[in-house]
């Protein structure tokens, strides 16, 4: 009997050390996962025990109040380490739209439902008068996400520059020559919808807002932009910062939000490489805009990695990986008068850099 008793204490023992060592193997994982928000964004404890200057930041809100800035939210480690205007408020994020698509293109593309080397012949792809010419039907999606399909036929909502700059009809090859083209981020979103059988306003719903619980995003803030010029829509969106804040984060963290895989990490890799060198703004990758040696945004040098999703008038998700870094800048651009320059905009993020303490 006392054998047995033994025995039995003895397994208990065994039993408590072990389900002790899971416990605290499970705790450290938890710590050592990045942090990303849940239903509410936490904030960090101060600026510096985050590393960062809160008096420099000060200065930072004092010389944004000189521009049209409307709402900036400033996220470090995963928390808040500053914000100031209208951060809850949806704006048009104009391009940044782009960068969503990417997004989900990325995952239909992983599920098998997306061909990426498919031609524009092979998926039926034209538009009007004058439609698509054999040579430019060769294009392919991966051209379309890269910006690089040499179709350029009138696009819709694109800005004068955009129809200014616009090369001639086939003056370049499929996959020879990159110009910011809204025909390729149109068609694509075509492509996209037909290849999934669901608008991408449906798409971002259950696949991104819902995942990173995005608090402000409801279905009227997106609606087609159609006309004349081409039968491939434009899909304007409005966002919050604060919402746009988790896409960065999103991306900062390879595609994965509390442990879960929402974007495959491998599509944020391919999407980040640069595909096109765009000059002074560095390169272009999925409908992403990505740092080249420093180069990224006017007159200032930005750290290795840096990359982001731009809008017309001052919309930006800038994401520092060195740094741990995502800033949204946002503008109310429903006012025609008010624009912030990339410019502007650079001049400010030097600023947002300068901020951080020395290591």
């Amino acid at each position: 009997m006392q054998t047995r008793a033994r025995r039995r204490a003895a397994l208990r023992w065994i039993v408590t050390s072990l389900t002790g060592l899971v416990a605290g193997a499970a705790m450290a994982l938890t710590a050592d996962a990045p942090t990303v928000p849940g239903v509410e964004w936490e904030r960090v404890a101060s600026p510096e025990a985050a590393g960062w200057s809160s008096e420099k930041l000060a200065r930072v809100r004092e010389h944004a109040r000189k521009l049209d800035t409307a709402a900036v939210m400033l996220v470090v480690q995963g928390r808040i380490l500053d914000e100031w205007g209208a951060t809850h408020e949806r704006f048009n994020i104009h391009s940044i739209r782009k960068s969503i698509l990417s997004s989900l293109v990325g995952m239909a593309a992983a599920e098998g439902r997306l061909p990426l080397d498919a031609t524009l012949a092979a998926l039926g792809v034209d538009d009007n008068a004058p439609t698509l010419t054999d040579a430019e039907k060769q294009a392919t999606v991966r051209h379309l996400l890269q910006s690089r399909s040499g179709v350029y036929h009138p696009a819709l909502y694109e800005t004068p520059a955009m129809a200014a700059a616009r090369p001639a009809r086939g003056s370049h090859g499929p996959g020879t020559f990159w110009y910011y083209n809204n025909w390729d981020f149109n068609a694509l979103n075509t492509i996209y919808e037909a290849s999934t059988r669901t608008s991408i306003y449906a798409a971002f719903a259950t696949r991104l807002v819902q995942p990173l619980q995005m608090q402000d995003w409801r279905a009227q803030d997106g609606a087609y932009f159609t006309g004349a010029e081409s039968i491939h829509a434009a899909y304007p969106m409005r966002m919050s910062a604060r919402d746009l804040a988790r896409f960065g984060l999103l991306y900062l963290r390879g595609g994965v939000w509390a442990g879960k895989q929402v974007v495959p990490t491998a599509w944020v890799q391919q999407s980040l490489q640069p595909y096109s060198d765009t000059g002074a703004d560095g390169g272009y990758g999925y409908m992403w805009w990505v740092a080249m040696d420093g180069r990224h945004l006017p007159s200032i040098k930005v750290p290795a990695g840096t990359f982001s999703a731009q809008g017309y008038g001052g919309h930006m998700v800038v994401v520092v990986p060195a740094y741990d870094l995502v800033v949204v800048h946002r503008v109310n651009t429903e006012n025609p008068r008010h624009a912030v320059s990339d410019q502007q905009f650079a001049e400010l993020l030097q600023r947002i850099l300068d901020a951080r303490l020395a290591p």
